[in-house]
């Protein structure tokens, strides 16, 4: 498989790529280089040394902006290829150090354009990196921008062209690569010509609109709301926010298995008491109240509950649904096994050893101490920004670790909790959904009505002086050159074939070789055969070569054709002396003005004219404009036939003349 076939980024349809989840890859111009493309050996350390120095600059530039975000699923973080090579990049992107990343968005799509938000920003702080980005459909930011693209540019001629530098989508040209470029080749090239390769503005445009609202919007998709939880739901959402995450999908994903823990609520409402009841203040995305909200689940049997006439109902229910959430979620995860490694010193050790970080140095040397600090290093300063990371994948030791510290429901009595954020968006999002739609509409009305303008421009560039605008100028002649070609056409089971294009090659064939064939099969040998003298496949083929026959049998058929053809003409003649068919055809060199004189019968007019060529060309047309003049405007098969063609007649205006 070629790399370019291999490497396909834009259709996932025979892959199986995590459902909902947006990827990325950083390239830093380092990394493009000839010397990384022969893959020296010598280069791994000092590379290695340069992404993790990019790597930790990258997450504490973004950083103030993640700080207080809650994902859905994922937190936005980084990997370096050469301690964790990507495993759902294109197979080129491994050749070539770079940074990458994977995050589950789920049904919460802000998390998606906020990474995109997130990419454009690092782009604009470090302007020497190439980044890509594409999700489970393919290249989405080229979907968000369809009705601005180039008319080449498609799934199949995407792959290896689209990159964010600078702050700005960059596509590389068809024009300087025809086919699929090397992901290496791609990248030396936006390196090098980067006004070359900058999207048109109406693109950068369609982008920008969809994060021009970030990050303030990032701030405006997170929701406030007043909950009635177990103290120690409380406890743990107070040291990890986070991990309210985890209750939403472990409410939202329930199923039979999981709910029966949730029926016990062994490890955090064990007592069933409402005194273990405390009211909270808790910040989820509207993603995750919405799926609170919106789906009926009945409390568990002994879950304290206040009357629904209660002010706090609400809350109280909200509650339970977040803590039923946690129960799931933990006593799954315990049971499954399905705790991560995390990313622990011993195991980030083990995956450098394994990518060859240490590049064959023996332990204790001089330079393996220094990788060693250096890797040290970095890990606690990358730790920081993983905290996050780690608690999501491994939360049964978390909330173990939390809850193993004493506390006391009294900790969370008194306080002073802020009202709950106004949720009438759930509710009334119909004028920003017909805002968008709306939005859309004129977009693709703008993008139909400029379609229109250039297929007729092009219609009327292509059809010229046969448009009914320019009547004096239409040339007759098209009809029969027209018909010309497309008499000279070779036709198939499927049809003919019609002559749109007139400069269309005429097709290749062996004129001498189809009419031997065709000789064969109307003057077949009669040569006697008994039953057993041959199979099948000796006589089909002996049908089909001519070279068999005595030269003398061949003389003697065409003889005998010769006498026939001639005696069916002198009676084809002499029939026709007796009609007046002869006067219907136009004679070469004929006057149009001529007069047609004579018997009423035509008799003697054949032999005056026998000897007169007739002007084939000129009847041919002659009967088409009958035929188009009798159709009176409306469709029939003149105007079909000179459509199919490419051939526009104007209409007659001097037929009721």
């Amino acid at each position: 498989m070629s790399e370019a076939n291999s490497s396909s980024i834009f259709c996932h349809k025979n892959s199986r790529l995590p459902e909902d989840t947006v990827f990325f890859s950083i390239f830093p111009d380092f990394a493009v280089s000839a010397d990384l493309k022969s893959q020296n050996p010598k280069t791994t350390p000092l590379i290695s040394s340069q992404l993790q120095s990019l790597h930790l600059q990258i997450l504490h530039s973004i950083s103030s902006y993640t700080t207080n975000y809650i994902w859905q699923h994922e937190p936005f973080t980084i990997s370096t290829s050469t301690e964790s090579p990507c495993a759902i990049c294109p197979p080129p992107s491994n050749h070539i150090p770079h940074l990458h990343g994977k995050v589950r968005f789920g049904d919460n799509l802000e998390d998606e354009w906020f990474i995109v938000f997130l990419l454009f920003e690092t782009s604009l702080k470090f302007p020497n990196l190439s980044i890509h980005v594409w999700d489970t459909d393919g290249e989405f930011l080229l979907i968000e921008a369809a009705f601005h693209l180039p008319k080449w540019l498609n799934p199949e001629t995407s792959t290896n062209r689209i990159f964010i530098r600078g702050g700005n989508l960059h596509i590389i040209p068809k024009n300087h690569f025809p086919s699929v470029p090397s992901l290496f080749d791609s990248l030396s090239y936006v390196l090098t010509n980067e006004e070359k390769t900058k999207a048109p503005s109406s693109v950068q445009l369609a982008i920008k609109n969809r994060i021009g609202d970030y990050p303030d919007r990032a701030v405006k998709n997170m929701h406030r709301v007043r909950v009635r939880v177990p103290a120690s739901v409380a406890q743990i959402l107070k040291h990890e926010p986070c991990l309210i995450s985890l209750a939403v999908e472990g409410f939202y994903d329930r199923d039979i298995d999981s709910m029966k823990y949730a029926a016990n609520m062994e490890r955090f409402l064990p007592n069933k008491s409402s005194d273990e009841i405390v009211e909270v203040s808790v910040m989820m995305s509207r993603a995750m109240y919405a799926q609170l909200m919106q789906q009926t689940f009945q409390a568990p049997k002994g879950y304290p509950m206040p009357p629904r006439s209660d002010g706090g109902y609400i809350a109280a229910e909200l509650g339970m649904k977040i803590a039923c959430g946690f129960e799931m979620i933990y006593q799954m995860k315990k049971q499954n096994g399905l705790e991560g490694k995390g990313s622990t010193w011993e195991v980030y050790k083990e995956s450098l050893e394994k990518n060859g970080y240490y590049d064959g140095l023996l332990p204790g040397s001089k330079d393996y101490k220094r990788l060693m600090e250096n890797a040290q290093d970095y890990y606690r300063k990358s730790s920081l920004h993983y905290r996050e990371s780690e608690i999501l994948s491994a939360p049964v030791r978390r909330i173990d670790d939390i809850l193993s510290q004493p506390f006391s429901v009294d900790e969370f009595k008194g306080q002073e909790i802020p009202p709950s954020d106004d949720d009438s968006w759930l509710y009334n999002g119909e004028d920003e959904l017909t805002a968008a739609l709306s939005e859309r509409q004129q977009e693709m009305e703008h993008y139909n009505m400029n379609y229109e303008k250039n297929s007729k421009s092009k219609k009327q560039e292509d059809v010229g002086p046969s448009s009914s605008s320019n009547v004096d100028g239409y040339d007759l002649g098209d009809i029969a050159k027209s018909m010309q070609e497309f008499i000279d056409k070779m036709s198939s089971f499927e049809g003919a074939e019609v002559p749109v294009d007139r400069n269309s090659k005429a097709v290749d064939i062996d004129v001498e070789r189809f009419m031997k064939e065709i000789e064969s099969v109307m003057n077949p040998p009669t040569v006697a055969h008994t039953e057993g003298d041959f199979d099948v496949d000796e006589d089909l083929s002996s049908d089909m070569d001519l070279d068999d026959f005595e030269d003398s049998d061949i003389e003697e058929d065409q003889d005998k054709q010769t006498d026939f053809m001639s005696s069916y003409s002198d009676a084809l003649t002499h029939e026709l002396k007796s009609t007046t068919l002869g006067k219907s055809f136009v004679r070469a060199n004929e006057p149009p003005e001529k007069k047609k004189e004579g018997p009423s019968d035509g008799s003697g007019d054949l032999d005056n004219d026998e000897f007169t060529p007739v002007d084939v060309d000129l009847n041919l047309v002659k009967s088409f404009l009958g035929s188009f003049s009798s159709q009176e405007g409306l469709p029939g098969p003149a105007s079909n036939l000179l459509g199919l063609m490419g051939l526009q007649l104007p209409q007659d205006g001097k037929k009721d003349e």
